[in-house]
């Protein structure tokens, strides 16, 4: 071989081990999504009832966000955490197809990518352009929206499987299509990202008999726990299949739990006198609030030797800062064409720097929530929150005081006591920053 290609021999050669290196690098993306979890729900966020032993070792090999927040309602939710957009911006139930989602992102950079479970972002529609296919996922089995009825419709990609009644299955059935996806379906040579998004615990919810003769009564403690055996499957499996160590997990939920007694004391297709309903701890209210009980949610992230262990944080972060921290995680490129909501948060995962997040807009302009549901915004800044007059919706009882409300969450998480007219300059600061933000 003549020594100019031998040299090129080696130059290609280096060229290729560096290829193979920087695509074996970038990790997996595992989200574990739950519907309508109480922030106290889990044993390591404070249940003293919930059994949770799965959750709680995640928690322990890896770090508990526990100022962490989604949006008060599921199909806005869904919308903010696939685009890093608020749902003024993403339009919730109704997200357009023009919409980029992390998953359309991460393809681009060679990511296999896949959804299971609720989509709940085409207006529970079968409009295949606002599909899980149509917006870049490889592959989809779930149901398009809720099981309020007690049935699920489910599809598998663009064909429609057909309905279910099985409330009690579905936590099994989703977690089967993924464990599924891992061990047959999966392409070694790529990194995945798989967005695994459970019904439950949206009423209606059921549990199998196991659970449910373990529970009586407490027919939620019986999902949750199941739920968490479920994970525990799923988890196991990343592990089997030596994907534990390069895979990023993430658990969290979609908002809080569906606790207000005027809605569940009237809701049909329970056992009677079941409890359906989570525990949002020591946060004021539950799902459609902007009070803290219906947004801020329990959290988990592990990525063993990248986020420290067995920490909790407290820093501020939500679901709208996922898509711009797996671009910086992968070095994919983030849109931009559009206003992105989320920040990169990297760091502060990885436990190397303080939250990117100086601020948070609760539900912004109003567009995230039917008319019929709770009305009204907030903002967080550092420890404290505005919120602004509250008008009564649909299910919810408790609406505030029809006046600005000032709280310090560090000393009053339960937001009990309003200190706007102890601390006016304070009201008028964050007010002002609140009419900007929602400008944008």
């Amino acid at each position: 071989m003549k020594s100019l290609d031998l040299a090129a021999f080696f130059f290609l050669s280096l060229f290729a081990i560096q290829f193979v290196y920087s695509e074996s690098d970038k990790p997996n993306i595992l989200i574990i999504f739950t519907d309508d979890q109480g922030y106290a729900d889990l044993g390591s966020f404070g249940s003293k009832e919930n059994q949770t032993p799965v959750l709680d070792k995640l928690a322990r090999e890896g770090t508990k966000f526990t100022s962490f927040y989604a949006q008060p309602v599921c199909g806005p939710s869904r919308s903010a955490l696939l685009t890093g957009r608020y749902p003024v911006r993403s339009k919730g139930w109704s997200m357009p197809a023009s919409e980029i989602t992390f998953a359309e992102m991460l393809k681009e950079i060679g990511y296999q990518t896949a959804c299971v479970g609720k989509w709940d972002v085409s207006n529970r529609k079968a409009i295949v352009a606002r599909m899980p296919n149509a917006q870049g996922f490889d592959y989809y089995f779930g149901a398009l929206g809720a099981n309020d009825s007690g049935k699920s419709v489910l599809h598998s990609n663009n064909e429609l499987v057909g309905t279910t009644d099985d409330m009690a299955g579905l936590t099994r059935l989703f977690t089967d299509k993924a464990v599924d996806f891992l061990v047959n379906q999966r392409d070694s040579q790529k990194p995945f990202l798989l967005y695994l998004s459970h019904s439950m615990m949206h009423t209606i919810i059921d549990a199998s008999p196991k659970f449910k003769k373990k529970t009586g009564d407490n027919l939620y403690r019986g999902v949750v726990e199941e739920f968490d055996f479920e994970t525990g499957r799923l988890l196991a499996t990343l592990k089997q299949l030596g994907l534990k160590e390069n895979t990023l997990v993430i658990f969290t939920t979609d908002n809080g739990p569906w606790n207000q007694p005027k809605y569940y004391e009237n809701k049909k297709g329970h056992p009677k006198n079941s409890i359906f309903w989570g525990d949002a701890g020591p946060l004021r209210d539950g799902k459609a609030s902007i009070y803290e009980g219906g947004i801020r949610v329990p959290c988990i992230m592990r990525w063993p030797g990248k986020i420290p262990e067995g920490k909790t944080n407290d820093g501020l972060m939500a679901t709208i800062d996922f898509l711009p921290t797996f671009a910086s995680i992968t070095g994919a490129k983030i849109p931009d064409d559009r206003t992105i909501d989320g920040v990169n948060q990297l760091d502060f995962i990885l436990g190397k720097s303080k939250t990117a997040r100086a601020s948070y807009l609760y539900n912004p302009g109003y567009a995230s929530v039917q008319t019929r549901i709770l009305q009204g915004n907030a903002i967080r800044e550092g420890d404290w929150k505005l919120i602004s007059p509250l008008k009564v919706g649909w299910f919810l009882e408790d609406a505030g005081s029809g006046v600005w409300e000032l709280y310090n969450l560090k000393e009053d998480i339960g937001e009990t006591t309003n200190l706007a007219a102890k601390y006016p300059q304070k009201v008028k600061r964050l007010k002002s920053l609140l009419q900007r933000s929602e400008a944008k």
